[in-house]
């Protein structure tokens, strides 16, 4: 099987450790899943493990990495600019026998809800949804037959009923499989080994942890073994403290009676000087024991968020009034009749099918509340280039319209948010998905939105973040109209739900 052995990957452009000495065999029956905060190089390392070429041109790395007869099949989080112009049917035919080629399609259409048609066509690949293209990918690793399967952040952008699919393949696919994710649920359901990706240090030491263990399991044993180490690890310095208040008593004493010391009792000077000499040995030992006592753990914790301090809204207060005869893309009606009504405090959540045209009405819906000058409305999007500059910096972008003393409130988030000082001033298209997006977090918190239009807005937080994007959420005070195919967060943070159909919104009871 797949095997990796002391890899090291740095980063060209500042030279930063992204990985140090990893190994790890992906044996038979796993599942194993890359966790980590954002920009922490678990990509990098799925990318490496499959093709180095994918890193080159921003990584060295050293090592080794033996696929020998392993045919590996990999889910990139995005499709290359050149795949993206091909048809469909072009990118999924390898020239497999028609006939194996015909079972495979027929059964991929049922497995993954598409029409049989569309697997045929010669629609560009650019045109479909992110979840369309998703299923695409997987439908095209079911044609490769791979013996092992690299799945990066595979539940990015498809619909709820595809995530559950999704986990069904994880767990019956006869293949082992590394896959990166974000996904609480996903990696709770499907995961049986986890790697945990860390940089500690303030980003200046990676290490890893590899558990053969459930999700939920590994977080609370990591928790306990911390707790633990941090109890020991003051004891001893509170012991420390003592033994050294003591020291310092003795050595006084003796300090001050050698000063005392009249050179007509040189005895008594011998003998004060051996126990100097006595003394400071001691706080050699003491010394030389503080090497060698229990670290306080380093913890790569997860980002420090709060958007309690928003604006509220009173209940009852109409944040939108929406209605509109046909949702369009282009040609194509994807829903009629669409009415719809917010009022006050209400989180809502918006789910539906890839492709129905959820992302596109929550751009009908920001086109009509941005310019509303009786609340402070943000709008995160889904495409990150719709509000970001990637040739600017974190720095320029938070400070942008904000008075001295909000740009400061907004450099302490940066760091609490675990920039370092060089991404603050370095450019944004070299940030992680995730620390893209907190970009979008901070900038609503710190114009005091009390109206949040939010496009699956923890897709690229690790689940070690996105559980305190949760909590915060759910606690604020103003109105929320979401997009989101995240399990959790629409059971957490939405009090509402809603389902976009060709026949409209239509409130539903859970998921």
């Amino acid at each position: 099987m797949l095997q990796i052995k002391n890899v090291s990957i740095s980063v060209k452009r500042n030279l930063r450790t992204l990985i140090e000495n990893f190994s790890f065999a992906l044996n038979p029956g796993d599942r194993a899943v890359f966790i980590g905060e954002e920009g922490c190089g678990k990509s990098t390392l799925l990318k490496l493990i499959y093709e180095e070429s994918l890193v080159s041109d921003y990584a060295d790395w050293s090592g080794s990495i033996d696929r020998s007869g392993v045919r590996m099949s990999y889910l990139a989080q995005e499709l290359t600019p050149a795949e993206k112009q091909l048809g469909i049917y072009e990118y999924l035919s390898h020239g497999a026998d028609p006939a194996q080629e015909a079972a495979v399609l027929a059964d991929a259409a049922v497995q993954f809800q598409l029409p049989l048609e569309l697997l045929y066509s010669d629609r560009a690949i650019g045109t479909l949804s992110g979840g369309e293209k998703v299923k695409l990918q997987l439908v095209r690793i079911l044609l490769e037959q791979p013996d092992v399967l690299l799945l990066d952040e595979p539940s990015n952008d498809i619909d709820l009923e595809t995530i559950k699919r999704l986990e069904t393949f994880i767990l019956t696919c006869k293949m082992p499989v590394l896959y990166v994710s974000h996904d609480e649920e996903l990696i709770e359901k499907t995961a049986n080994v986890i790697i945990h990706l860390e940089q500690v240090r303030k980003k200046s030491m990676p290490r890893y942890t590899v558990a053969r263990m459930p999700y939920r399991e590994y977080i609370s044993q990591r928790a306990d073994t911390f707790r633990h180490q941090e109890q020991v690890a003051r004891k001893e310095r509170a012991e420390q403290r003592v033994r050294e208040e003591r020291w310092q008593q003795i050595y006084n004493r003796v300090d001050h009676e050698q000063s005392s010391l009249t050179r007509q009792d040189p005895h008594t000077g011998r003998l004060l000087k051996k126990k100097m000499k006595a003394v400071k040995a001691q706080q050699r030992r003491f010394e030389r024991e503080a090497e060698n006592r229990t670290e306080i753990p380093d913890t790569e914790e997860a980002i420090f968020f709060d958007f309690t301090a928003g604006a509220a809204l009173p209940r009852g207060k109409c944040v939108l009034d929406f209605s509109l005869p046909e949702l369009r893309v282009g040609e194509r009606v994807l829903s009629r009749n669409i009415r719809f009504a917010v009022y006050g405090p209400e989180h809502i959540g918006i789910i539906g099918a890839n492709g129905a045209g959820k992302t596109t009405l929550l751009r009908l819906i920001a086109q009509e509340l941005l310019p509303r000058r009786d609340m402070t409305v943000g709008y995160m999007p889904q495409d990150y280039t719709e509000r970001l500059e990637l040739a600017g910096t974190p720095m320029a972008f938070v400070s942008s319209g904000h008075s001295k003393e909000e740009i400061t409130r907004a450099l302490t988030y940066l760091g609490s948010m675990r920039y370092t000082p060089e991404e603050m001033q370095g450019h944004i298209s070299e940030l992680s998905g995730g620390q893209k997006a907190k970009l979008f977090f901070l900038d609503l918190e710190i114009s005091g939105c009390n109206v949040l239009l939010l496009d699956e807005p923890t897709r690229n937080f690790s689940p070690l973040s996105n559980p305190v994007i949760r909590a915060s959420l759910q606690k604020f005070g103003g109105a929320i109209i979401s997009v989101s195919h995240d399990r959790k967060y629409l059971r957490e943070v939405c009090t509402k739900l809603y389902e976009l159909t060709p026949d409209g919104l239509k409130e539903t009871a859970g998921i």
